[in-house]
């Protein structure tokens, strides 16, 4: 993992770098390598029945609990982008861009990490976040070549009846790869899936159901693959 160098991770929601980088980000914040996330939202349209007076007091209470897991995972820095969650389609992508290529020109990453085209599950504010870095990416940012990484779903990892069974994928399904067609695949076990686990949970706002409706060996299955692919067009 030390090709990977300084890594920046950029995700649209609170529990999307754990979901699907937090095995990954534990493991090289492990190793005394640069980690750098940047979330886009304070996910506060996260839970569909929430009455409009609750959106603010959700967008505090993701907050606090994404804080919990980055320090779980010795994550140490991290940025807020504050797009309105549920919003980000919606946005002129220039402005996005901007402050990602500003934040390519002040990481100087080596590795960047997000999601594909396909959002992994669809949804449209984990689409946009792959357009703006691919916008940001193309200018430059001042900064040459970093590695694009994309999150995938390795074939043969996922669950797909547990998929269909809590409709993960019901705006849209990852992309799926082969082994040889991955660059970087995690199966993770002992003490970093531990600690992944226990980043998740401490989302309760967004994993506590799930966990309680699969119980916490099903639960610690589904999430201990990690992938990650170049874009196809590359």
């Amino acid at each position: 993992m030390e090709n990977l160098g300084t890594v920046l991770m950029i995700w649209a929601h609170p529990d999307d770098e754990t979901y699907l980088v937090g095995g990954l980000s534990a493991l090289l914040a492990d190793a005394g390598q640069r980690v750098v996330c940047v979330t886009a939202t304070r996910g506060e349209a996260g839970v569909s029945t929430a009455a409009p007076e609750q959106v603010e007091r959700l967008a505090q209470v993701r907050t606090a609990e994404l804080e919990v897991a980055l320090r779980i995972l010795g994550v140490t820095e991290h940025h807020w982008l504050d797009y309105p969650d549920g919003g980000c389609a919606d946005l002129d992508p220039v402005e996005p861009a901007d402050r990602i290529a500003a934040l390519v020109r002040a990481v100087r990453p080596d590795t960047v990490i997000t999601f594909g085209p396909d959002g992994f599950t669809g949804h449209p504010d984990h689409r946009a976040v792959s357009r703006w870095t691919d916008l940001a990416l193309a200018r430059g940012g001042g900064h040459s070549g970093p590695r694009l990484l994309h999150a995938a779903a390795r074939e043969g990892s996922v669950d797909w009846d547990l998929a269909d069974e809590f409709e993960i994928y019901e705006l849209g399904e990852p992309r799926v790869c082969t082994d040889d067609e991955l660059d970087l695949v995690l199966q993770l076990e002992g003490p970093v899936l531990d600690r992944k686990v226990e980043a998740l949970v401490q989302q309760v706002s967004q994993t506590g159901g799930l966990v309680e409706a699969l119980g916490i060996d099903r639960f610690r299955a589904w999430v201990s693959t990690e992938a990650f692919a170049v874009p196809r067009s590359r």
